[in-house]
């Protein structure tokens, strides 16, 4: 007999995670559910006013305050950003330009370069054995 397809669904916090946003800054209802794959999807494609609001405006999520930074959520740590920002935050702070945010955007620049470097370098190598014998 075949299996009857099941619905294949996420918590809350996982589904605002993949949409790049606040999970506690959603709709209730939002954050009372389940989300399923399919839910998400339409979220994605066809984002509600609620979605497109917080995405333009926060608060964000340390992963994107680090992406519209142009740092690690690490070096956020180290630059004392512990919580949530505004859009305007992140212009104001991208404005200050302070120390730490220039230190960590060279050792952020430094890392993916290093990370690509590597990458290319394992792309150049021959393929290693896989260390089941050959017939």
């Amino acid at each position: 007999m075949p299996k009857s397809k099941t619905t294949q669904t996420m918590k809350p916090a996982t589904a605002a995670k993949k949409l790049g946003v606040l999970l506690s800054a959603t709709p209730a209802e939002f954050q009372e559910g389940v989300v399923s794959r399919d839910e998400l999807n339409e979220l994605q494609s066809t984002p509600p006013a609620w979605l497109v609001e917080l995405r333009r405006n926060g608060p964000h999520p340390k992963q994107v305050i680090a992406a519209k930074l142009k740092v690690s959520t690490s070096g956020l740590a180290r630059g004392g950003i512990t919580g949530p920002l505004t859009t305007a935050e992140i212009d104001a702070l991208k404005a200050e330009n302070p120390e730490w945010l220039e230190r960590e955007r060279t050792v952020y620049a430094e890392a993916r370069k290093e990370a690509l470097r590597l990458k290319e370098r394992r792309a150049a190598e021959p393929p290693h054995a896989s260390g089941a014998p050959g017939r």
